[in-house]
C-alpha cells in the first residue's frame, strides 16, 4: 500500500468510525428521527447532483423494486434503530456490536443458499468456529457492558446488523452492475423521502436552536460519514482495489472505541475489549476462505461483498 493508499484509507477508517459519535452527540438534543432526516437530506443535496452528472440514476431507477428494498433494508430501518439505541447505549458500544455484521452476513449467505437451493460455500469447521467466537464476542459486550434497562437497545441493535447483513445479499443479486454512485445517491434519497416528511409529521422541527454540537454533528454525519466518505472510498478502490478495501470494517470499530473514550470519556473496560477481539477474530474467520490444498498460502481474504453502498451504510 503507498502512502496515498494508506491516507485515504485511514481517513476513510475515521469517516466511517466517527458516525457512532456524532449520532450520540446529537440524539442528545434532537429525536432520532430528526437527526436521520437531517443527515439523509444533506447527504442527498451533495450526492445526487454528482450522481447526475455521471448519467448513474436513471439506469438505478429503472431497477427501482429492488433498489426500493435495498434502501429499506440497508438505510431506512437499520439508520433510525441505530440512532434510537444510542440514546440508551455508549457510542463505542454501538460500533462494536456492529461489528458483528460479517458474523451474521455468513450465516445469511449459508442459509439463503441452502433455502434456494443454489450453490454456497460451507462454513467448514473454521467458519463455525468464527461464528462461535463471534457469538461470544457479542456475549460478552451485552453481558457485562450493558445494563438490564438497555436490552431493548440491545434489540434494536440486533434488527441493525441484520439489516446491515441482509442489504449487500439485494445489492449482489439485483444491482451490482449499476454505477455505485447512482446506488448510493438514489437510496440516500429515497431514505431522505421517508424522513423528511416524517420528521415534519411527528417531532417537528425543534423548538428551540440544537447547541453548535447537535447541529454540527448532523451535518458531519451528513457531510463527512456519507458523501465525502463515499468519495474516499472511490479513490482508495481505485488505488488497491475492491477486496482489499473491505479491511476497513475491521478499522471502523476500533475507531469507535476511541473516539467514545477520548471525547465523551466513556469507559474502554477490558469486556469491551475482549468482545471486539473475539468479534474481530469471529469475522476472520467465517469469511476467510481456505486454502486449497498443494498451493501456498495466501495472505487472508477479506469477505467479498459490494464495495460501495454496503460500506456507507454501516454507520
Amino acid at each position: 500500500m503507498n502512502r496515498r493508499a494508506a491516507l485515504l484509507f485511514l481517513a476513510l477508517g475515521v469517516a466511517w468510525g466517527i458516525p457512532y459519535l456524532m449520532i450520540k452527540v446529537a440524539v442528545n438534543e434532537l429525536p432520532p428521527v430528526t437527526v436521520v432526516a437531517g443527515r439523509t437530506a444533506l447527504a442527498a443535496l451533495v450526492l445526487l447532483p454528482l450522481a447526475l452528472a455521471r448519467g448513474a440514476v436513471v439506469p438505478v431507477l429503472r431497477r427501482w423494486r429492488p433498489m426500493a428494498a435495498y434502501t429499506v433494508i440497508e438505510i431506512v430501518v437499520p439508520w433510525l434503530f441505530l440512532t434510537r439505541a444510542e440514546r440508551d447505549l455508549p457510542s463505542s458500544t454501538t460500533g462494536l456490536l456492529i461489528s458483528a455484521v460479517p458474523v451474521v452476513g455468513a450465516v445469511i449467505a449459508v442459509l439463503g443458499a441452502r433455502f434456494t437451493g443454489e450453490p454456497g460455500e460451507r462454513l467448514g469447521l473454521g467458519g463455525l468456529s468464527g461464528l462461535a467466537l463471534g457469538m461470544a464476542g457479542v456475549g460478552l459486550l451485552v453481558g457485562f457492558d450493558v445494563g438490564g434497562s438497555s436490552l431493548p437497545a440491545v434489540a434494536e441493535m440486533g434488527l441493525v446488523v441484520v439489516g446491515y447483513a441482509i442489504g449487500p445479499v439485494i445489492l449482489a443479486r439485483y444491482l451490482s452492475d449499476l454505477p455505485g454512485v447512482g446506488v448510493v445517491a438514489v437510496s440516500v434519497a429515497g431514505a431522505a423521502l421517508v424522513y423528511v416528511p416524517a420528521m415534519l409529521i411527528g417531532p417537528g422541527l425543534p423548538a428551540r436552536a440544537p447547541s453548535a454540537g447537535a447541529l454540527l454533528s448532523v451535518v458531519g454525519l451528513a457531510l463527512i460519514c456519507t458523501a465525502l466518505a463515499f468519495v474516499l472510498l472511490f479513490a482508495l478502490v481505485n488505488e488497491i482495489g475492491p477486496m482489499r478495501v473491505t479491511a476497513i470494517t475491521y478499522v471502523n470499530p476500533a475507531v469507535a472505541l476511541v473516539a467514545g473514550a477520548l471525547i465523551l470519556d466513556e469507559q474502554i473496560t477490558a469486556w469491551k475489549v475482549a468482545g471486539f477481539a473475539a468479534v474481530l477474530a469471529g469475522s476472520f474467520l467465517v469469511t476467510r476462505r481456505p486454502t486449497p490444498t498443494g498451493t501456498p498460502a495466501e495472505a487472508p481474504a477479506v469477505p467479498e461483498a459490494p464495495v460501495v453502498p454496503e460500506s456507507l451504510a454501516r454507520a
